[in-house]
């Protein structure tokens, strides 16, 4: 089989992150990586490392918009310093109720998949511009899309129907799911023996749960949107729709338009509540843990909140799995903060979740149960881009 290249492009609301791999019998190998963070702002970030971690590209540029950010990125993937893909992957968060299948990107789809943007607002328009763009400055390279949807797929329609009124579910309003390539990467790397009764946490700015039994997707905490399940670093996940409609009724008092009232308030759920929202000082776990120890009140409530809501989830997914034989931590939070694991497993023991402050004192892969734990305990880096080249070669060969 010939090497190749696969170039895989991962957007997020405020970045772009893109990393090249050489696949070749089976094996995959990276080649590089590197990001665009900071897209509406003075205070870009452009990166790029080789395999090996070496800084190839390390600037600060303004990046006032999404086309100057990926215009700096296909500049630099057409610089020659970088083989030409034979293949594009690109993730995309959700696709809607017409497009839940991996599969080659057309201008088609393009446009059936822009016709959801309401279910991640955030996400899709910008993965949507960075796809015609991809078609456009790689011409005759094919693109694929990879969604965070279809790892969700098997979950059953007593789990995916919401209950709301047939009129609605007929638009394609149902439970989808996110952060799918996340833990589609976590069952990959527990092969050959993934436990039949799996929970795992991705935790970072946004975080969700996941129950997966044998493999597959039983249930997950997001719902419609990444806004629902558990709260996060600027989201409120699951709340009272009382409390939104409260919100809403306020922001009418001085806003007639609905379009634009329905806006503030999406900001409101998705921008400004979370970890932000209750400790009116930041989304970042690391400046929480700081003022925590600084005494702020409203520091220690907002890092509360969020671990004893994950703390319930887990307590739920292990009384619809039937039991549990494995918890798995992910993502910046899961990986990194200490205290988190430890506050969530807490209270976790009847449940057969015994943590050692020992082996939890670390960052990155690990088993931080202990010895005579029920369940083990383990902390693995997702590994997204990997599944998303998995895909790709997959694809190719259909």
């Amino acid at each position: 089989m010939p090497s190749l290249p696969v170039l895989v492009l991962n957007s997020g609301s405020s970045s772009i992150k893109f990393s090249g791999y050489e696949a070749v019998n089976g094996q995959r190998t990276k080649l590089f990586e590197g990001a665009v963070d900071g897209i509406g702002t003075d205070l870009g970030q452009f990166w790029i490392k080789d395999a090996d971690g070496k800084k190839l590209v390390d600037q600060n540029p303004a990046l006032p918009t999404r086309a100057v950010a990926f215009k700096l990125v296909a500049d630099a993937l057409h610089s020659g310093k970088f083989p030409m893909p034979v293949a594009i992957g690109h993730r995309m968060v959700c696709g809607g109720p017409t497009v839940q299948k991996n599969q080659l990107i057309t201008p088609e789809l393009i446009d059936e998949m822009e016709r959801y943007t309401a279910f991640a607002p955030l996400h899709t328009p910008i993965a949507i511009y960075i796809m015609r763009e991809s078609l456009h400055i790689f011409p005759g390279v094919p693109n694929f899309v990879c969604l965070d949807t279809y790892f969700h797929r098997t979950m059953p329609e007593v789990v995916t129907h919401m209950p709301i009124p047939d009129e609605y579910a007929a638009m394609g309003v149902r439970r989808y799911g996110y952060h799918g390539i996340s833990y589609e990467s976590i069952v990959h790397q527990l092969q050959p023996s993934v436990p039949g009764k799996l929970i795992v946490a991705h935790l970072g700015n946004g975080a969700s749960i996941t129950a997966i039994r044998n493999g597959q997707c039983l249930d997950t905490s997001m719902g419609l949107t990444p806004t629902g399940g558990l709260i996060s670093g600027t989201r409120t996940g699951d709340i009272d729709p009382g409390v939104l409609l409260f919100i809403l009724r306020k922001i009418a008092e001085t806003t007639s338009d609905a379009t634009a009232a329905a806006d503030k308030l999406e900001v409101v759920a998705s921008k400004k509540a979370g970890l932000l929202g209750v400790s009116g000082l930041s989304n970042d776990m690391r400046e929480l843990r700081e003022a925590i120890q600084a005494g702020n009140a409203k520091a220690r409530l907002a890092v509360d909140k969020f671990t004893w809501t994950i703390a319930k989830w887990i307590g739920s997914f292990v009384a619809e799995l039937g039991g549990l034989d494995m918890l798995v931590f992910t993502g910046g939070i899961g990986e990194n903060d200490i205290a988190s694991r430890a506050e969530i497993c807490s209270g976790l023991g009847a449940l057969g979740i015994v943590l050692d402050p020992a082996r939890n004192n670390v960052r990155g892969p690990a088993i931080i149960s202990a010895k005579d734990s029920p369940v083990t305990v383990r902390v693995i880096p997702p590994a997204e881009d990997l599944m998303i080249v998995n895909h790709v070669i997959r694809l190719l060969g259909e």
